[in-house]
């Protein structure tokens, strides 16, 4: 039985991990951290992650790239494995989530859908068939209360490309000031903000005469709730190192 932190466990994806553990054999929610520390189900919540009187088996992160600091503190002191699945996170705190890895189970991506990295790997496997013949747009899709922008998951997807091209291409976020043609080592990335949208993400291949397109649509947050469980799960009990997505499908 793995027992279960969620930092976050007032917002709306904290609530669904919540539910979803309540409906497994194989873990249990033992506390929740949130400032807003409101108690709402049958575990203690916490309003910092130093407040909890025993530690946790793994500390899932659904909160803000803020409680970055604090949760990285206490998972090197303590050694508790984290799962960290928020976004918007810097290439600064990126760096510190890999540096933790050295100390502590780190499981990191910043998309928990399986859907989305099975995507992730059709777009490189169409990379290495297409190469630079064809451009390259990335159109992600969430709702209106999302902050950052592009998305990490977009982020995610246009690095992978970028690797299969030998990080020969440059990304450009905005084109409404360029008076110029599209530049042949650019990957586009579009962000668009509306309504309850969970997540859409378009990966548009263009070529002469022809268009592929790779597409995913989440019709729940549950499909990232779920992941960052098994994730959870997964890593309980591992060595020190920075775990993804293919390790936990590799280990089903």
């Amino acid at each position: 039985m793995t027992r279960i932190a969620i930092s976050g466990a007032c917002g709306r994806m904290g609530r669904v991990i919540a539910r979803l553990c309540g409906e497994r054999e194989d873990c249990k929610v033992a506390a929740g951290v949130d400032k807003l520390c409101e108690q709402y189900s049958d575990f203690p919540v916490y309003k910092s992650v130093f407040d909890m009187p025993e530690k946790p088996d793994v500390i899932i992160d659904f909160s803000h790239p803020s409680a970055l600091e604090d949760l990285l503190s206490y998972c090197k002191i303590n050694g508790v494995p984290a799962v960290f699945a928020t976004t918007g996170y810097s290439d600064e705190e990126r760096a510190k989530i890999t540096s933790a890895s050295a100390e502590i189970p780190v499981f990191f991506t910043f998309n928990m859908s399986l859907g989305i990295n099975l995507l992730v790997e059709l777009a490189k496997k169409a990379t290495q068939i297409l190469g630079s013949d064809f451009d390259i747009e990335i159109v992600e899709k969430h709702h209106n209360r999302k902050m950052d922008a592009p998305s990490g998951t977009a982020i995610m997807i246009a690095e992978a490309i970028n690797e299969e091209l030998g990080n020969t291409k440059h990304y450009v976020y905005d084109r409404h000031s360029v008076r110029k043609p599209r530049d042949k080592s650019e990957i586009g990335m579009h962000a668009i903000r509306g309504g309850t949208i969970v997540g859409e993400h378009d990966i548009i291949f263009a070529g002469h005469d022809e268009v592929i397109t790779l597409s995913h649509s989440a019709q729940s947050r549950e499909v990232f709730a779920a992941g960052a469980v098994n994730a959870a799960v997964f890593l309980s009990g591992k060595p020190a190192g920075l775990y993804a997505m293919n390790d936990l499908i590799n280990a089903i």
